[in-house]
């Protein structure tokens, strides 16, 4: 089955290599937050294989960079994988999710109450 991730276009993404396209969420927990998607249409973070793992972890190092160098005020990061429907899981397309944290943010809150939007 076809995710909604392969119908986005490239004009859209933000960041991308060989195996991975990133794009902003958007619903985001906190200004930043960020998807990291496999090209490949794999469901679950136990289909990726370790190219496509390595070229994940390259891009949101990247990304991580560019935020801290844009926003003093992030002091952390969350990565979050949701792998099935039970665990959040809205789009069946492995994703990555790099949330930038501040000081008494509300992304946490966030993040689970945006879940419900996406499943609408």
């Amino acid at each position: 089955m076809r995710s909604i991730f392969n119908d986005i276009p490239s004009k859209k993404w933000i960041m991308d290599n060989e195996l991975v396209f990133a794009i902003l969420d958007i619903y985001p927990a906190s200004e930043g937050h960020t998807l990291f998607i496999p090209k490949r249409e794999i469901k679950t973070f136990f289909e990726i294989n370790n190219g496509e793992l390595k070229a994940v972890k390259d891009l949101i190092n990247q990304r991580k960079n560019e935020i801290l160098n844009q926003d003093n005020s992030v002091e952390g990061f969350n990565i979050l994988i949701n792998n099935g429907a039970i665990a959040g899981q809205t789009v069946f397309h492995l994703h990555f999710h790099l949330i930038p944290r501040r000081k008494n943010d509300s992304s946490q809150e966030n993040f689970f109450s945006n879940l419900g939007k996406a499943r609408s």
